[in-house]
């Protein structure tokens, strides 16, 4: 019963996103609206941690089964990618190393604030 409640709360907040994305006119999926609802929730307590928490290591733990429709419909659409393999590998490349570069910057930056404010 208890992971029943907390998925029917994420659900809940879930379908509050897709209520704000036919709302909202702006070009935002409804799943990062539920995500900052849930956020705000947490964060002012209105939702406890505990409330959610064993619903979302769940579905995190089965997010892999997730992208099996993704992959399908990447090997079903083949012939219309084909042409374009080769740009839209070397952008992911290049957007992945961007994004990790960026990511250790300001992880590194972050430590060395936390350590100055320390001492």
């Amino acid at each position: 019963m208890k992971y029943l409640k907390q998925f029917l709360i994420i659900l809940l907040i879930s379908l509050l996103g897709e209520f704000l994305k036919a709302i909202i006119p702006f070009p935002v999926p409804a799943s990062i609206y539920g995500m900052i609802i849930l956020f705000v929730c947490l964060l002012t307590k209105l939702i406890k941690l505990e409330d959610v928490k064993d619903a979302g290591k769940f579905l995190i733990e089965i997010m892999p089964v997730m992208f099996i429709p993704a992959g399908v419909g990447l090997v079903t659409s083949w012939g219309v990618l084909q042409p374009i393999l080769v740009p839209v590998s070397i952008i992911t490349v290049v957007t992945i190393f961007t994004v990790m570069a960026a990511t250790g910057l300001v992880s590194q930056m972050m430590i060395k604030k936390d350590n100055k404010e320390v001492q």
